[in-house]
């Protein structure tokens, strides 16, 4: 449908936008007025609140740097035995544990003197009940902190600088843990060694503050649900050695009335000034510019309906001066006259496009399937693979990979020849797409197929397994069937494991698992 030049007073509208972005400049001169008075106060207020929590991460600090050694050895039975701790969520003091700490350690016969504190002569109970004494001991000194303080969170954190987690082993804002050891909303005991993965380059105080070993005169703003908040860092250094950071953190307070309305005030008597003058050059804009804008307009409109080139030559004839709305006029026109060009251009280019990307489509689809079955290939295996590892680095883990090897290729080869050879092949991969439904196949080698397992494969890989071998073995009890069609195969298959680095340690011990099965097939033929 044609556009129509809209039936409306033009005069009006432009006068309209004129003053709208005038009033929208008077209003940010009046915001950034207010703003920066308010950020000149504010910077001095949050020098002191710096001031202020330093000397609360401080504080913390020297109470620990007192235990010296004891506390080390504390953070280091953490970092090894806090999931097999059973502390119990709701303890409000810590002597019920430290007396039963001392019962175990006075019934121990090797230690005469208790007060000799040797941690590596304990007993296992004796060490988990140190240790639940300790940290009952240390997470009401940061919960009474806290409150002493009015701070809404204090914690001390354990980083894990090469995979750049923080682990939060003094967490002042408790979290149960169920019977399976996992963090819940519910529970009896005490959840330990809640990890997050805090990029650096997102956190740049907190790992800065922990590379340097030096306080940092900022702030890490956290905005979660735990509130919106300002942390300070402290670095724990015992014996010059670093251990970890002393959190505590403050709320972001709501903005200073009494210095908002001082800024505000100021700024309105800012905007008076600058409306008058707003007002006074609106009357000139209408009288000397808006009308030559109005009939350019018009051309446009004109244009858009009608498609018309002449329409430029009108456009030309109108100009009688060298101002920026003339250049624009000049500029239209000449548009005008190379749009048709241009048009016939962009739709030749479009088409020539169109051809290039759907054979582009097809040969990247052809340089990734399998000639011989119809399934991927190594090379779209190995773009799987990064893409798996990219996914890995980023915190992936529920996937698996199946291994298959054809048994007796080689021999049916030389005896029946390779046509028959490539037909095993084939009955072998229809056998496993038609097990793996729900998982992409590979060829990766002559006689090797891999699966890449997730969802419901991954979840059911042990039934899938026997239904693979229960088929092959269906097929071995045919005696109609050829040789190229009693396929024999063997499967190994892995799951991503914590300690797994990349796909390629998955293939690894996918591949052990196959070549056990094939060795254990061949045993079973020898006997």
């Amino acid at each position: 449908m044609a556009k129509k030049t809209p039936k409306r007073q033009k005069k009006d509208k432009l006068l309209f936008r004129f003053a709208s972005l005038f009033g929208a400049f008077i209003l940010a001169t009046m915001l950034f007025s207010s703003i920066t008075i308010y950020a000149i106060q504010m910077k001095e207020y949050k020098a002191q609140k710096v001031e202020e929590i330093r000397d609360i991460g401080d504080y913390l600090e020297r109470l620990i740097q007192e235990s010296g050694e004891d506390f080390a050895a504390y953070q280091d039975y953490y970092m090894k035995h806090f999931a097999e701790a059973d502390i119990p969520y709701d303890f409000s003091e810590y002597v019920t544990a430290q007396r039963k700490y001392e019962a175990l350690l006075a019934a121990q016969p090797s230690i005469k003197d208790t007060s000799d504190f040797d941690f590596d002569s304990f007993s296992e109970e004796a060490k988990m009940a140190y240790f639940i004494y300790i940290h009952e001991y240390w997470l009401l000194t940061f919960e009474n902190a806290r409150r002493a303080f009015n701070l809404p969170y204090t914690y001390y954190l354990v980083p894990k600088e090469d995979i750049y987690h923080m682990v939060y082993m003094i967490d002042g804002e408790r979290s149960h843990k169920d019977a399976n050891g996992n963090k819940s909303k519910s529970g009896n005991y005490l959840y330990l060694g809640d990890e997050y993965y805090d990029p650096p380059e997102k956190y740049k105080i907190q790992w800065k503050t922990w590379f340097s070993g030096e306080r940092q005169n900022d702030f890490e703003v956290w905005d979660n649900e735990w509130g919106h908040t300002y942390a300070y860092y402290t670095p724990l250094k015992i014996k010059g050695k670093k251990l970890g950071l002393i959190g505590t953190e403050i709320e972001v307070d709501a903005v200073n009335k009494v210095i908002l309305f001082t800024s505000m005030k100021i700024s309105v008597c800012i905007a008076l000034g600058l409306i008058v003058c707003a007002v006074l050059m609106m009357v000139f804009i209408s009288r000397r510019y808006i009308n030559k804008i109005e009939n350019l307009e018009s051309r446009m409109w004109e244009f858009a309906r009608e498609k018309d080139p002449t329409i430029a030559k009108r456009i030309l004839s109108e100009v009688n001066d060298n101002n920026e709305i003339s250049s624009l006029s000049r500029q239209f026109a000449d548009l005008i006259l190379e749009l048709d060009q241009y048009m016939r251009r962009l739709i030749s280019a479009k088409k020539e496009l169109d051809d290039t990307r759907q054979l582009a489509d097809e040969m990247n689809a052809l340089a990734k399937k399998d000639a011989l079955t119809g399934v991927r290939n190594k090379t779209a295996y190995d773009s799987e693979a990064r893409r798996l590892d990219s996914q890995i680095a980023e915190g992936k883990k529920d996937f698996g990979i199946a291994m298959i090897d054809l048994n007796f290729l080689k021999r049916i080869n030389d005896n029946y020849g390779h046509q028959q050879g490539n037909q095993a092949i084939k009955n072998l991969c229809r056998v496993i797409c038609d097990v793996f439904k729900h998982s992409p196949v590979f060829r990766v080698g002559g006689d090797e197929f891999v699966v890449i397992l997730e969802n419901s494969d991954l979840q059911n890989i042990q039934s899938l397994e026997e239904e693979f071998n229960s088929r092959l073995e269906a097929f071995s009890k045919d005696e109609s069937l050829e040789p190229w069609e009693n396929v024999s195969a063997a499967i190994g298959y892995a799951h991503y494991e914590a300690n797994d680095s990349s796909v390629a340690d998955v293939f690894r011990r996918a591949g052990i698992k196959m070549y056990e099965r094939k060795s254990q097939m061949k045993a079973s033929r020898n006997d």
